[in-house]
């Protein structure tokens, strides 16, 4: 899937908004050219971050993210486990460069962060959008090879995300305009409705929470690191290749499935605007109603660290 995109502004003297409009072409696999124009119309502009690391950016969300965030003027450096995916990306999306990283090799993080913050020392947002999903079953599936793809699952879609944003906060800290570290979860963690994805389920659980909780002690901690999470629904991208029906999650199979382009459109008023938990189509009911549920006991507990953390200074 190649994504290319350009942006048109405009303004008026009598109103402050923006307008932004820009062009994602999306090459299917029976190569025909899908095309959908995105105008956006917006008061605020909270994307107040100068160049933003987006992993999983060789395809899917995670490159028409690039598009979009290259449309609004910042510098985009994107990683992946595939090169030629990373290559035909950068170009398409005009994304600054591309790494080589597989996410869930924790043991080569470390060393990624080191050079990547040498080499641009301007980053001052993450994107942590990699992730994989294999169907499994704990009754049909042999132990061993369940276990082989649950721990793949739980390498990317986990300890990547943590690892790499713990090992780039002391960087942010350094930011005086602040950092932003960016989340991208699924509508999966907040109902696991799809009952032959039971690991990757709990591994975006596990994101959303992690998420929460790490907005909250960085912003009880007094940093300006802000820390926004995504939950898509299903989209139609090449998330679901190892299906017995890969093209499950497009709009043929799946009625409330999003394509790529209504994701974006949708999602960048919502990350323009400074929202901090962010979502589209189905998942507007399962959030809400889970912060109906407990959001109001969450921010109980969010406020109560917020004194601790006043009392110790």
């Amino acid at each position: 899937m190649h994504v290319r995109a350009s942006c048109t502004f405009s303004s008026s003297l009598n109103e402050l908004t923006s307008y932004l409009s820009f062009r994602i072409q999306l090459l299917e696999s029976n190569q025909k050219i899908k095309t959908a124009t995105i105008s956006i119309n917006m008061t605020t502009d909270s994307l107040t971050f100068q160049c933003a690391l987006i992993t999983g950016g060789g395809g899917g969300i995670g490159k028409a993210l690039a598009a979009y965030l290259v449309s609004k003027g910042k510098k985009v450096l994107i990683c992946g486990r595939t090169e030629s995916n990373l290559q035909s990306s950068a170009k398409d999306t005009g994304a600054e460069g591309y790494y080589v990283l597989d996410t869930g090799k924790i043991s080569a993080i470390p060393a990624f962060i080191a050079r990547i913050t040498a080499e641009h020392p301007e980053l001052d947002c993450l994107i942590n959008n990699a992730g994989v999903q294999r169907p499994l079953n704990v009754l049909h599936d042999p132990a061993a090879d369940f276990l082989a793809k649950a721990d793949e699952e739980i390498d990317i879609n986990v300890r990547g995300p943590m690892h790499l944003a713990l090992g780039l906060i002391p960087h942010f800290k350094t930011k005086e305009n602040g950092a932003t570290i960016i989340n991208v979860s699924s509508v999966l963690g907040f109902c696991p409705f799809v009952i032959i994805n039971p690991n990757y389920c709990a591994t975006k659980a596990w994101l959303h929470f992690w998420s929460m909780s790490l907005r909250t002690q960085l912003k009880n901690g007094g940093t300006k690191t802000r820390v926004v999470e995504i939950a898509p629904p299903s989209v139609d991208t090449e998330l679901h290749r190892d299906r017995e029906n890969p093209r499950d999650n497009g709009k043929e199979f799946n009625p409330d499935a999003l394509t790529v382009e209504e994701f974006m459109e949708d999602i960048a008023v919502k990350l323009e605007r400074g929202d901090e938990m962010i979502t589209a189509g189905i998942g507007e009911k399962l959030v809400r109603d889970w912060d109906q549920a407990f959001g109001a006991f969450y921010e109980k507990a969010a406020a109560a660290d917020a004194e601790k953390q006043r009392e110790r200074k």
